[in-house]
């Protein structure tokens, strides 16, 4: 099982990490590894070598079928399920590590930052992937929201993308990028994630 994530894919959370709404010309993907998958409400540690630990909300879909070089207009074949899952992120370390010019795959692919909550069969959504919303409530006050329109590359073209340099498997993951409103989580904070108005996803940060 593979996780891949998108990065700077909304242009408002562009803006927030850049000060300008920048446009990537092609997909961001960066991986996770297997063990950085948390579910069933199991409980979020922050790591000890992080002082900041961001919570980033974003769309994941789950790939169904076996695929490689999968042209856009066959994309939607390829997944059937949704989610709301957290790509947690060490701020701190990222920064640092993007000011040295070296990879940051340590303070995005650590243990247990790939949080997911319940999956949700596409055929149920009733209506198309790029017309969903969702949500993160903290302790019972949303503070992050966003719509699947306002990606910058949908999900069909970063499911082909992915696919011209891994071949994409059953249960691989895909973490869609986050919108506007990241932040920092905290020792007791309860998390709660929401695709439209069904609550997916719930756990607690230790």
């Amino acid at each position: 099982m593979k996780i891949f994530a998108v990065g700077m894919n909304y242009l408002e959370h562009n803006k927030e990490l850049h000060n300008s709404l920048y446009i990537q010309e092609e997909p961001v993907i960066f991986t996770k590894a297997d063990s950085a998958l948390l579910t069933r409400g199991r409980p979020f540690f922050i790591p000890d070598f992080t002082q900041r630990c961001d919570y980033e909300t974003e769309l994941v879909v789950r790939i169904c079928r076996l695929g490689r070089s999968i042209p856009q207009r066959f994309a939607h074949r390829y997944y059937d399920a949704v989610t709301v899952g957290i790509d947690f992120t060490a701020r701190d370390v990222q920064e640092r590590l993007r000011a040295k010019g070296l990879p940051w795959e340590i303070c995005k692919g650590f243990d247990g930052s790939a949080t997911i909550g319940r999956f949700v069969a596409k055929e149920s959504l009733g209506k198309d992937i790029q017309d969903l919303s969702f949500h993160l409530n903290i302790n019972g006050t949303t503070v992050q929201s966003g719509h699947t329109a306002d990606m910058i590359h949908t999900v069909d073209e970063i499911v082909s993308y992915v696919s011209r340099f891994f071949t994409l498997k059953t249960g691989d993951l895909i973490f869609t990028g986050t919108p506007a409103g990241v932040g920092p989580v905290h020792i007791d904070d309860h998390l709660e994630g929401w695709l439209e108005e069904d609550k997916v996803l719930e756990f607690n940060v230790k």
